[in-house]
């Protein structure tokens, strides 16, 4: 992956809300001592909000608030909202779904795909491969830089150890997830974000999702996702909030409690639940995603952070944010 995929792949639109969110701006000024190490640890943009206030909101290195940033992994936590959405709306009964429910014709390879759940893709347990490497024929680049994701997905993981056991992340379960958005509501990816989610959050501009090919049209839904910083931290807001946005519940408050919680009682990671990572150190949770991006969220102060950059700099971004919510709550 390379800062700047947004322009090389082909994508699909998000229409922008109507009546996008905006933010009340409540500068604090303690927030402004980070801007040179913000700066000089290639960060493009850095958004803090509290309470719904917008406290911080910076842009460095050439950019600015209008620019489209891609959100490599923080997609599949958007992913991850569309099932919660998916199964609220009633296009999927729910996560114990068996993946060959939905994607039947794998039953063709393995019979024992029929164990695999949409719980154990989401928690990142499916047993599946997936061959780290840098060569051309890995799975990272048979992934990334596929342009025929459904056909690559049916045909190349293969069931490595039973289903729930342990916790790996790899990139086909957020892509057959993507297959059974796609199969369940008879919608592109992208169009059922758009209406299920970019336009009811209250996105003030277009976004898009990035495309495996022009040919195949489907989204890399385990990337891909470009937006402006401030829409990126509407999905923070629809999850600090239980899943409402202004009188409409978007998701439901108990698939967004059981998405960012730290349990390891349901499957093998405590600190990764559905597509969230979890800060188990401030009983926060996060999306992140390659070169530094982040939507980081602490519900206990109310807090929301995005953070883009072209890299990640010489920063342990997680305590930073920890820094950045102590420095608000001292105020």
């Amino acid at each position: 992956s390379a800062v700047g995929d947004q322009h090389r792949f082909p994508s699909r639109p998000m229409l922008a809300s109507a009546n996008p969110l905006s933010f009340p701006v409540e500068p604090d000024p303690a927030l402004a001592t980070f801007d040179d190490e913000l700066e000089s640890n290639d960060t493009n943009a850095f958004i803090v909000l509290q309470h719904g206030n917008l406290l911080y909101e910076g842009y460095f290195n050439g950019s600015d608030h209008d620019d489209i940033q891609t959100s490599f992994s923080v997609a599949k936590s958007f992913v991850a909202t569309l099932v919660g959405i998916a199964i609220d709306q009633g296009f999927i009964d729910g996560l114990d779904d068996p993946l060959t429910q939905h994607l039947p014709e794998l039953l063709e390879r393995d019979e024992q795909f029929a164990e695999i759940t949409l719980h154990h893709l989401i928690t990142m347990s499916s047993g599946l491969s997936f061959e780290e490497g840098s060569s051309p024929w890995s799975d990272p680049a048979n992934t990334y830089h596929g342009t025929d994701l459904r056909h690559t997905a049916l045909n190349t993981p293969s069931i490595e150890e039973p289903p729930g056991v342990n916790f790996d992340y790899n990139d086909w379960n957020a892509i057959l997830l993507g297959m059974v958005i796609e199969r369940s509501t008879g919608m592109s990816v992208s169009d059922f974000a758009q209406t299920r989610l970019w336009k009811p959050m209250g996105a003030e501009a277009d976004g898009s999702w990035s495309l495996d090919s022009e040919r195949h049209g489907f989204e890399k839904s385990f990337v891909g996702v470009n937006g402006r910083a401030i829409d990126f931290a509407k999905l923070g807001v629809l999850y600090l909030n239980d899943g409402v946005v202004g009188d409409e519940a978007v998701i439901s408050s108990s698939f967004v409690a059981d998405a960012t919680r730290n349990d390891d009682t349901t499957d093998p990671a405590g600190e990764y639940q559905y597509l969230w990572w979890i800060d188990e150190k401030q009983d926060a949770f996060y999306a992140n995603g390659d070169h530094g991006q982040f939507i980081y969220v602490d519900p206990q102060a109310e807090v929301v952070i995005v953070r883009h950059g072209t890299g990640p700099g010489d920063v342990d971004w997680i305590p930073f944010f920890r820094d950045v919510v102590a420095i608000i709550e001292s105020d």
